[in-house]
């Protein structure tokens, strides 16, 4: 068998989990990762900043449901990625950091990039561990995996220091753990399994409200199973858009606060699964005292998180749906479930109706609607930025898991779409990947168009350009007064020039009438494509408004 060295190990354990990518920029701490992979089917996916690596690998998890890895050298590499790794463990997405770090017999002694970056990423990770010998490099990885899929997932960090990762051992002498993590998630108790099924048996409202646990669950056909056998509406939010399409008979779609608000309150009673009482559901507050809530989540000590459920059931969603299908009476034609849907049908065309859609400046419910015309239920489409996002967001369809992709809504993380959008193509490259984003967001990663065209990713990236950062300009607005505001202004930058500049394709676009055909020349272009799209900056979403009128400015 011979030698090997760290960085041949690194690469042999991931390969047995059947790694594709390793999103990642250079640096001498990591080198023997990179000089394994060559000649294997492991690919470095090399960035222009290390955050957009994590988010790379993030999206490649949120486009997959697979780990995504990620690796960064020591020092400004590791503190680089920080932000990427916040926003994944907030978000609850899995993903590997591997971290450089300088030789063991140089701490402490001023040795280049030399810092504690444990104390930087225990507070952000599921699990984080330093590995001190080569030969088991391979065991610690096997520890991650485990720790990263096991209940409810996050981001795990292991850290090799240079002569670990370098020195060399004998193959023979390294063990490959097998059998190292369970494949089986654990099903509800049976008695919360009757006592949610009689709740629900006995609402004549009865609402499913789907967050990012089904995703990880991989509850797309047990959900569907249930609603239709009980026959009750389902609202899919963050990443769990799209386990059910949005297209089926009980999926409400179509707005934000107002569509929750608009269920929650009518509902009797409420099937969460896998979804927070966090900031987006006011804490629970958001639900009247009345309503009966049963809470399913993966992570026990989530169940009675903000408010106490009627019925708490710990267990993975998958199975739970199963088991309540068992449970719960066949129901056919419910007049809630269609009354729901038509209510915000109607409160969506009359929203719409109310827009100007000629208008000049561009309105951006006029881009997304023209983008979702254009591109159609089989794209992938990212949201990154404040106001446009939302716009993108309630507007464009989702007919399958990973479909649409977006800025976490508990880290309110801004810059991840362009990786996000790497990551979805290298997982999709049959499907056309959409990128809506601010313009102040596009500033944040945009150099990673040049990213996009190394690897020969066509993307296309429109740009909802309201030369500012729109979603705090109005909050002040309103918080404080036109008078008030600083800080926010950025101008009709022309980002379409740039990607130009890198190699890209390049469109702007200042009349509505123009989106349409600027959208399927970049889509004919076969490059990475950026449409830079003007559109109003007086304008807002109305949830924009309603938030900051409730919370001040954010």
């Amino acid at each position: 068998m011979g030698k090997v060295d760290g960085g041949q190990l690194v690469i042999k354990a991931l390969q047995k989990e059947g790694v594709k990518y390793i999103f990642s920029l250079s640096g001498g701490h990591i080198l023997r990762i990179y000089a394994a992979s060559v000649g294997t089917e492991i690919k470095i996916i090399d960035t222009r900043h290390e955050q957009a690596a994590g988010h790379m690998a993030e999206g490649w998890s949120l486009s997959t449901g697979e780990m995504g890895v990620c690796a960064v050298t020591a020092g400004p590499g590791l503190t680089d990625a920080v932000t990427a790794v916040a926003n994944a463990y907030l978000s609850n997405s899995p993903m590997l950091i591997f971290g450089g770090r300088s030789a063991l017999f140089e701490n402490d002694i001023g040795s280049l990039q030399d810092l504690d970056q444990m104390a930087l990423m225990q507070p952000i990770t599921k699990w984080a561990k330093v590995c001190y010998e080569t030969k088991r490099i391979p065991e610690y990885i096997s520890m991650a995996y485990r720790h990263a899929l096991s209940g409810r997932p996050g981001p795990v960090y292991l850290e090799i220091p240079f002569d670990i990762l370098s020195q060399e051992v004998e193959e023979a002498d390294v063990a490959f753990p097998e059998k190292y993590r369970t494949p089986y998630r654990p099903a509800g108790n049976l008695q919360a399994i009757k006592a949610a099924a009689e709740i629900l048996a006995k609402a004549e409202k009865p609402l499913i409200l789907s967050g990012s646990g089904g995703f990880w669950s991989q509850a797309g056909e047990a959900l569907t199973a249930f609603a239709e056998k009980a026959d009750i509406p389902v609202i899919t939010r963050t990443y769990g858009r799209g386990i059910l399409p949005d297209s089926h008979r009980l999926a409400i779609t179509g707005g934000t606060i107002e569509l929750l608000m608009t269920g929650v309150t009518q509902a009797d009673a409420i099937l969460l699964l896998g979804s927070r009482l966090n900031f987006s559901l006011l804490y629970g507050r958001v639900i009247p005292p009345n309503v009966k809530i049963i809470q399913v989540d993966i992570e026990g000590s989530e169940l009675g998180f903000n408010r106490g459920p009627d019925v708490g059931i710990h267990g993975d969603i998958k199975l739970v749906l199963e088991q309540l299908t068992e449970q719960v009476p066949a129901t056919s034609d419910r007049a809630w479930a269609r009354e729901i849907k038509q209510i915000v049908q109607s409160s969506t065309e009359m929203t719409q109706a109310a827009i100007n859609m000629e208008a000049v400046p561009i309105h951006p419910q006029r881009l997304v609607n023209d983008i979702r015309d254009v591109v159609g239920p089989e794209g992938i489409y990212i949201c990154d930025g404040g106001d446009i996002h939302i716009f993108g967001f309630e507007t464009f369809p989702a007919e399958r898991p990973g479909s649409i992709l977006t800025t976490s809504q508990q880290f309110g993380c801004l810059g991840v779409g362009l990786p996000y959008a790497i990551a979805a193509k290298l997982a999709n490259p049959d499907r056309t990947v959409i990128l809506l984003s601010g313009d102040g967001t596009f500033g944040l990663n945009g150099m990673e168009f040049d990213t996009a065209l190394r690897h020969g990713l066509p993307i296309v990236c429109i740009v909802g350009n309201d030369q500012a950062w729109g979603m705090i300009k109005h909050g002040m607005e309103i918080q404080f007064g036109n008078d008030k505001v600083c800080g926010c202004d950025l101008g009709p930058v022309r980002y379409d020039l740039m990607v130009e500049g890198l190699g890209g394709h390049g469109e702007f676009v200042e009349r509505p009438e123009d989106i349409k055909p600027a959208l399927e020349r970049a889509l004919k272009s076969g490059k990475p494509a950026c449409i830079n799209v003007l559109t109003d900056p007086t304008l807002s979403h109305p949830s924009t408004k309603m938030a900051a009128e409730m919370l001040g400015p954010y």
